[in-house]
């Protein structure tokens, strides 16, 4: 029971209202300026569109960190072809890159054409054509934000995914509605996929996307459960005493860590979801909790009070070798990777502060930069591609989520339905 008690106090630390503290200082790193990008307002000759694709494309470039759009006030011409395009234009306003597009009624269709150019070396970067229905436009956008995003980095654009999230609205002290939301990555277009009266949380998507994996006290208790995206159908996966709770996907789909305490300390198992087996891969009297798999499928990242404090360790679930993984601060916790595994995401509490804020670690080089400017935050998650983060927190007496860019330039609430929001999850790439 002492154990339990010490696990909740854990869990529940990120609650505790810590506004007196002094905020520590903010580091962040990289380059000091975004890159200027122009992204014209596509040319339409139908009637009006429901939302601007070109502005959804533009806020996508900027939610990335690595991109600055270039106010539609300064442009001195709205090119919509190749062929109207005047390089001095963009060079007058210092554009680095100019993205110009024209939508065309097709039927009961739009398609789109588009083109990405440099504007220093007046080349052509990118272009395509792409088609969908009118209630599509933010899915043809992100399309085309991605494509961008990719010909100028490098890197796989991340704007077509998914969110999960979880909303709990409050009607009076014993009538709580809770609800697992999914949208697109910036809050968009939500939909429920379960409602229930008990709490619901850590949604985790699976590595394919089809599946999700969930605790839900419907049952009075903590259980797990997973539930396909498309249909809605689900499955129960625990029923143990005591805890049951933080899910999380092997990067192959066949099998979910959990953690149990029907032994009687927090523990993480690993189930072979096919088979059936359950197997026990942490054994210690600490507590350890928060899985979170590396890309081999076999190394497992979890929080662990074992030094004392809530750190990060990671372990090798078939040889048991277990090496502690943060060091920078007194309280590290909720870890997640980012694609490369290069960086490590935490909630991190620095060493004289109150504070619990998202911070990203360098693997390689140890230095950890805060990413987050509030003081209650939790449940960070990334973007498959790396470059962007989301996370929970509280303004205003509100749970809210803040969408930040890895390298810290960009902070920003995201739009979400009534009611406290919580424990957002990133898809992983869905086409």
């Amino acid at each position: 029971m002492k154990q339990l008690i010490r696990l909740v106090l854990v869990s529940i630390a990120l609650l505790i209202n810590t506004a007196y503290a002094v905020d520590p200082i903010h580091i962040t790193g990289g380059n000091d300026r975004a890159v200027p990008i122009a992204v014209v307002p596509f040319g339409y000759k139908g009637g009006a569109l429901p939302q601007d694709m070109a502005q959804i494309v533009s806020d996508d470039l900027r939610n990335s960190g690595s991109f600055e759009p270039i106010a539609r006030q300064n442009m001195i011409s709205q090119p919509a072809t190749p062929q109207e395009l005047i390089f001095r234009d963009w060079q007058a306003v210092g554009a680095q890159y100019v993205l110009i597009g024209n939508i065309a009624p097709n039927g009961a269709r739009l398609q789109v054409s588009y083109a990405l150019f440099n504007v220093a070396t007046q080349q052509q970067v990118t272009s395509g054509t792409i088609s969908g229905a009118v209630d599509q436009i933010r899915d043809l956008a992100h399309h085309i934000a991605d494509k961008s995003y990719e010909s100028m980095t490098g890197i796989r654009g991340a704007f077509s995914t998914r969110l999960l999230y979880v909303t709990a609205e409050r009607f009076s002290e014993k009538n709580t509605k809770y609800a697992l939301i999914a949208s697109d990555y910036d809050g968009a277009r939500p939909v429920t996929l379960l409602q229930s009266r008990e709490p619901i949380v850590s949604p985790r998507f699976s590595a394919d996307g089809r599946r999700l994996a969930y605790v839900s006290f419907e049952q009075k208790r903590p259980r797990i459960f997973i539930q396909e995206f498309d249909t809605g159908r689900r499955q129960q996966v625990t029923d143990f005493e005591g805890l049951n709770g933080a899910p999380a996907w092997s990067p192959d789909g066949s099998m979910l860590a959990f953690v149990l305490s029907k032994d009687g300390n927090p523990e993480i198992y690993v189930k072979n979801l096919a088979s059936g087996t359950l197997r026990r891969v942490t054994n210690h009297q600490a507590i350890d909790t928060e899985p979170f798999w590396g890309k081999d499928n076999q190394t497992i990242y979890f929080t662990s009070d074992r030094s004392g404090r809530p750190q990060i360790y990671k372990m090798n679930i078939n040889s048991g070798a277990t090496e502690r993984v943060t060091f920078v601060g007194n309280y590290n916790a909720n870890p997640k990777l980012s694609a490369d595994e290069k960086t490590l995401v935490m909630i991190h509490r620095q060493e004289g502060y109150r504070v619990f804020q998202v911070a990203a670690q360098d693997l390689e080089r140890g230095n950890l930069r805060i990413l987050s400017q509030t003081s209650l935050d939790e449940s960070p998650t990334v973007a498959p591609n790396g470059t962007m983060i989301i996370y929970a927190t509280r303004q205003q007496g509100k749970g809210v989520l803040m969408l930040t860019s890895i390298n810290g330039r960009v902070r920003i609430p995201l739009p979400t339905v009534q009611g406290d929001v919580r424990e957002p999850a990133w898809s992983p790439f869905l086409n």
